[in-house]
């Protein structure tokens, strides 16, 4: 869907935890393990967590980010 459109890329890890996340430029929508973020987390501070860098650089509503995480946890 939108490996045809430049993005950019990151690697997070930490004990045994790994996340890849892939910025678009799109609408804001944002997907782990394939599942929407209001799926994936239950709490809103875990959203609020991930959602944080986004606001803090005005990037809110303006890229879309699919990111797989394994290990660590839903919290993790």
């Amino acid at each position: 869907m939108y490996e045809s459109k430049a993005y950019f890329y990151g690697t997070g890890r930490r004990k045994h935890s790994v996340a890849r996340v892939r910025m678009y430029p799109g609408t804001g929508k944002i997907t782990i393990n394939g599942r929407d973020i209001d799926e994936y987390f239950g709490l809103e501070t875990l959203k609020m967590v991930v959602r944080q860098p986004l606001e803090a650089t005005g990037n809110t509503g303006k890229m879309d980010i699919v990111a797989t995480v394994t290990g660590g946890g839903v919290s993790g």
